[in-house]
């Protein structure tokens, strides 16, 4: 795989192209950059099938420099010294992050991911996603990865999320099912900010589409596609607090 270092220090540009050289022999170091301007240029000059792009350069960030990229299909993997705003948005677009210094392992598996997702067609959505989230109070949209596909959803679109063993199956307005390979606590705390809460072990549910708390049967919530949710004692009165 080319790929292309973006980082303004050099230390730590030569320290990663030297991991990459060392470590993952697969991957060409193609080309560098230090700013938004010569990253554009050699980006679009090299077309590398990898970008491993800092997030806060001297002047400007890596998102200014994807904006100005977004007609070209390639993988995205950021760094950061430090636990970012924007990593809740990469989470979101499904992309991966690695916190400075790299660690040996985490550069490694970022790597085999990017190399499985080489041939799919699915870079340019998902950093469309990103960039419609950087900066929004609340995010637009999520990408949900499936074991053979990524799947592009407004999270207004979601009424619930149910734990199944260790995958989450996601509840749609458009009557859509759809089954995604990650634990319900990873979405619940990419979601619990987003007017999402988790009322019971086995779901998280979109607070602004509940229809009704039924008191009988020990109570339950309705949701607006009609699936009864169970709650549990403890979260109640959470609940009815963020329900107002």
């Amino acid at each position: 795989m080319k790929a292309v270092i973006v980082e303004d220090e050099m230390h730590n540009r030569e320290a990663l192209r030297n991991l990459l050289i060392e470590f993952c022999e697969d991957v060409e170091v193609a080309g560098v950059a230090s700013s938004v301007a010569e990253a554009v240029e050699v980006i679009r000059k090299i077309k590398p099938d990898i970008i491993f792009m800092d997030i806060e350069l001297q002047v400007g960030t890596g998102f200014d420099v994807l904006a100005q990229i977004t007609d070209l299909d390639l993988d995205v993997i950021f760094t950061t010294a430090f636990e970012h705003y924007a990593i809740k948005a990469i989470k979101f677009s499904s992309l991966d992050y690695l916190l400075k210094p790299i660690d040996i392992d985490e550069l490694q598996g970022a790597v085999a991911k990017a190399r499985a997702r080489i041939h799919e067609s699915t870079h340019k959505q998902q950093l469309e996603v990103l960039l419609s989230n950087i900066g929004a109070k609340s995010m637009k949209k999520i990408c949900l990865a499936t074991a053979d596909r990524i799947e592009f959803v407004r999270v207004e679109e979601i009424i619930l999320c149910e734990a199944s063993g260790s995958y989450t199956n996601v509840y749609l307005k458009d009557k859509r099912k759809i089954m995604v390979s990650k634990h319900l606590k990873e979405y619940e705390t990419l979601l619990g900010d987003e007017k999402f809460m988790r009322v019971h072990n086995s779901f998280l549910i979109n607070l602004n589409e509940v229809k009704q708390f039924v008191k009988s049967e020990g109570g339950y919530i309705l949701m607006n596609d009609n699936q009864q949710v169970s709650i549990s004692p403890k979260k109640r009165d959470e609940f009815f607090a963020r329900m107002n």
